[in-house]
């Protein structure tokens, strides 16, 4: 998938401008967050539970390294097949050269955010393969070639009619109507099709068990579940900080996952995977194979400002809470992951080069920090990114400042450490700032800077300042002299 971080600002200023997606964005973050609310008291103790989710998450994390190994062993030892990838590259070479060992023409795929991550589709394709989303959103997104809009709900934004249209233009649809019924199951016959004689399919992975080597998946379509019975062969990509230490761990963080998400106690479907067939079963793949991704994540689990971003289930609460993303929606994030979860995930990923924006794009407000079932900072992770971006860090690829601006930071430090001096520039800027702040000359001045004022105007200074004013006051209070008759 194409990174356009970059473009941050003009994505979102179209969103803002879109009609549709304005009326869109003001209902559907209020009935999500809704929903999860209403789940969450479902809970004895919802306040324990969010807790123990983070503590969870919080030992998964720390133990990381062991409790791969010994998801390894585990999982090798019911049969499946585990393959560590270093990067983007070398888990999509793995995957195609196991599609063409296979004969695989095509291959079927559920709902996975971890390929959107290494551009699995374009690999297939290049290699001729084609590469069917069997998820419904993933399915419309993939024919509008857009991405997605929210990491629940990939197409959840898509009018009717356009998905109506486009049905109509790839012959998933045969007579043109807009009842989400029938285009539904237009869609479902469509796909059904792709899993007679599937000899290959690929799904993410929810939740990794190390005491079991289990893969955990969950969903409310059954696409997964198809994905994970047809094919001969079974590829699961994972993220490494999918892992959890005990199946009693994996069953709590699928309930606090189900309610974060969807609002619901659990998923229609969910699926444990325990290596390939075994003899005498009916379903599943002849062969598992388990690709454990890094991809940059062992460069984050080693600093200790960015390992807690490895917390992250997916669920897409912050999203939900956040109230950029209820303004924007997910296209002006520019990849596979939005909202708060992206804003930290995708740095720490692709550097701060082309995510400078995004980055910013954050009113420190501390919604997500709080929804975060994982136990998140989402805020303080931004500000260090912040620190890293201006400190021109070589490791993230961080842009540093401008001369311009180091000056006027350094004038700043100047002034303000001498009180005469600031006095003096406050008087002069108050006096200077209300004279030209209805004809235009400040916005012209401040829109030529970046960051924080670039977008905004400078409002009117007050005319007194406080210690003015308490002057002032203190005149006013000072007690008479009495006079004696």
């Amino acid at each position: 998938m194409e990174l356009t971080t970059a473009r941050f600002k003009e994505t979102a200023q179209v969103e803002l401008d879109n009609a549709r997606t304005q009326k869109f964005l003001r209902l559907l973050p209020i009935r999500l967050s809704a929903r999860r609310d209403a789940a969450y008291r479902s809970f004895a103790d919802p306040e324990a539970a969010h807790a123990y989710g983070h503590a969870i998450r919080g030992e998964a994390i720390e133990r990381l390294p062991e409790l791969l190994k010994t998801f390894e062993a585990n999982a090798e030892a019911n049969g499946a097949l585990v393959f560590w990838a270093a990067d983007s590259d070398a888990a999509n070479a793995y995957i195609v050269d196991l599609a063409r060992r296979k004969g695989a023409r095509y291959v079927t795929k559920g709902k996975s955010m971890i390929t959107e991550e290494l551009g699995l589709n374009d690999a297939l394709a290049a290699a001729g393969i084609t590469a069917w989303e069997t998820d419904l959103g993933e399915f419309i997104a993939q024919l509008l070639e857009k991405p997605p809009f929210h990491i629940v709900g990939p197409a959840i934004n898509i009018p009717v009619e356009q998905i109506r249209d486009i049905f109509m233009a790839r012959g998933v649809l045969d007579t043109p109507t807009i009842d989400p019924v029938t285009l539904g199951r237009a869609a479902r016959r469509f796909l059904r099709d792709k899993f007679r004689d599937l000899r290959m399919g690929v799904t993410g992975v929810n939740i990794a068990v190390a005491d079991t080597g289990t893969v955990i998946n969950v969903e409310n379509e059954g696409n997964i579940r198809f994905n994970k019975s047809s094919p001969r062969t079974l590829v699961c990509v994972m993220s490494l900080e999918k892992v959890v230490p005990t199946m009693a761990d994996a069953l709590h963080m699928l309930r606090v996952l189900c309610r974060s998400a969807t609002g619901q106690a659990a998923g229609a479907y969910i699926t444990f995977d325990s290596g390939p067939r075994r003899e005498g079963e009916s379903d599943g793949p002849e062969e598992l194979h388990i690709i454990v991704l890094d991809n940059g994540r062992s460069a984050m689990a080693a600093d200790p400002h960015t390992r807690e971003v490895l917390r992250c289930i997916r669920c897409g609460a912050c999203l939900n809470a956040c109230p950029v993303y209820g303004k924007v929606g997910g296209y002006p994030y520019g990849w596979a992951y939005s909202g708060p979860m992206g804003q930290v995930l995708t740095p720490a990923l692709r550097g701060l080069a082309d995510t400078g924006d995004l980055i910013r794009a954050c009113t420190l407000c501390h919604r997500c920090k709080v929804i975060c079932p994982a136990g998140i900072d989402h805020p303080a992770t931004l500000l260090y990114y912040r620190h890293k971006d201006v400190q021109a860090d070589p490791q993230m690829g961080g842009r540093g400042r401008s001369a311009m601006e180091r000056l006027a930071y350094w004038g700043h430090a100047f002034v303000g450490s001498h009180p005469r001096l600031w006095r003096l520039f406050a008087r002069i800027v108050r006096r200077v700032a209300n004279r030209h702040a209805h004809d235009g000359t400040i916005s012209r001045i401040t829109r030529r800077t970046e960051g924080w004022f670039s977008s905004r105007d400078l409002p009117l200074l007050p005319q007194d300042t406080f210690h003015d004013r308490w002057r002032q006051g203190a005149a006013a209070r000072k007690p008479r002299k009495e006079v004696s008759s």
